[in-house]
């Protein structure tokens, strides 16, 4: 029950696949499941789609690793004209540097001693990182390694538009990024300002008045701190969910979108501006292959991808290619699912493939070492989840 996907573009860049040399699986159906696969095709759609939009509106892209955990397809991204990646972690800036990459912007807070070290020996290979602040305490003993190394580095002050979970309430923000600036061995490039909790709002009309007056906040503050920055100040913003509503803010400078690369049940059940439904903006590229294993009871068969291989949080993973068919996924145990049919469908059998909209795809990535990368029904390569596991 695999489903057929337009053949590949032959002029897109092949640079970082890594081939299929052995040989031992040509086809989707050939893949031990479960596993992960990236529609290389659709994949190309997403980021080129993404980058016009963006510079459409004269937006820079910082797309998240954080979604994908994957150095290759960052640098994809990297030469579809982003200007750099961003990470949550401090451990994945660290892989993806490793890589050769470059224009970090670790997105998470970096507070302990180790971390700082850690910080600092990644300066040395890695000088156009950036770090989004939030603590003072953080900030001095950030300041005070980089002074006793002779160091400085590239800050932005985090602000709090109501997700509460990181960054400075926008009142406090100049106060705080005046502490910044005194420190010495910073250079303050601007703000960072994420309404994660707004990405996933289903109306369409009211995700985008709570985008807009949760970015209005961090707005005024970037206009009253545009004096103490220098000549190409930073406002980075905004997630999957809300990308083309925060494209016309006009304050906002590059994009962080993550999930758009990759797409999920969570993502596709919100809506858009072109249909209240559903989100249209983007196509999943990202399927996870399962098998029925078991088909000895009536009306659903268990299949081989539990919540060891699907995070099991947001919206429920969808069956490709069946719609209009009543089937259905929905969670089984640590290693199983269960795959319900109605009377409308012949009962799957035992062996047969389904492919699967992940329910979230940054959690379900990192529980996985590769993506079977394909065009149509075949394999034509791979990419190493190398950032899988990059969590401190």
């Amino acid at each position: 029950m695999l489903i057929s996907t337009c053949s590949i573009n032959e002029n897109r860049s092949i640079e970082h696949i890594e081939m299929n040399t052995k040989k031992t699986s040509s086809l989707k159906s050939d893949l031990d499941t479960p596993c992960l696969m990236l529609d290389l095709d659709i994949l190309e759609v997403n980021l080129q789609k993404m980058k016009d939009l963006a510079g459409k509106a004269g937006k820079s892209l910082r797309p998240h690793a954080k979604t994908h955990k994957c150095s290759a397809l960052a640098k994809r991204q990297i030469e579809m004209g982003a200007i750099g990646v961003c990470a949550a972690k401090l451990s994945e800036a660290e892989a993806l540097t490793a890589a050769g990459l470059g224009g970090i912007l670790i997105t998470g807070p970096v507070t302990t001693k180790s971390k700082i070290d850690r910080i600092v020996s990644l300066l040395a290979k890695a000088p156009s990182l950036i770090v989004a602040v939030d603590n003072p305490e953080a900030v001095e003993m950030l300041g005070a390694a980089l002074r006793e190394n002779g160091l400085s580095m590239d800050v932005l002050v985090d602000i709090d538009i109501g997700l509460k979970r990181t960054g400075v309430a926008p009142a406090n923000a100049v106060a705080f990024a005046d502490l910044v600036i005194s420190q010495r061995n910073f250079r303050l490039r601007g703000i960072q300002a994420y309404a994660g909790h707004v990405q996933h709002i289903k109306s369409y009309d009211d995700r985008k008045n709570k985008s807009l007056g949760c970015l209005a906040e961090a707005a005024a503050v970037f206009k009253k701190l545009r004096p103490k920055l220098g000549s190409s100040p930073i406002f980075s913003a905004s997630g999957t969910g809300t990308h083309d509503i925060d494209l016309a803010v006009p304050e906002t400078t590059e994009l962080q979108v993550g999930s758009y690369v990759c797409m999920d049940a969570e993502y596709m059940a919100i809506g858009s501006d072109a249909d209240e439904s559903r989100f249209t903006a983007f196509t999943p590229a990202l399927r996870l292959l399962t098998t029925v294993v078991s088909a000895n009871q009536k009306g659903f068969v268990t299949v081989d991808a539990g919540l060891k291989s699907l995070y099991r949080d947001g919206a429920l993973p969808q069956v490709l290619g069946h719609e209009g068919h009543g089937l259905r996924y929905d969670w089984f145990g640590d290693e199983y699912g269960k795959i319900s049919y109605d009377e409308t469908t012949p009962p799957p059998a035992v062996g047969e493939i389904f492919e699967l909209v992940t329910s979230h795809c940054d959690p379900t990535v990192n529980l996985f070492d590769r993506f079977h990368l394909t065009s149509g029904d075949e394999v034509v390569g791979s990419w190493a989840i190398d950032l899988r596991g990059c969590s401190q």
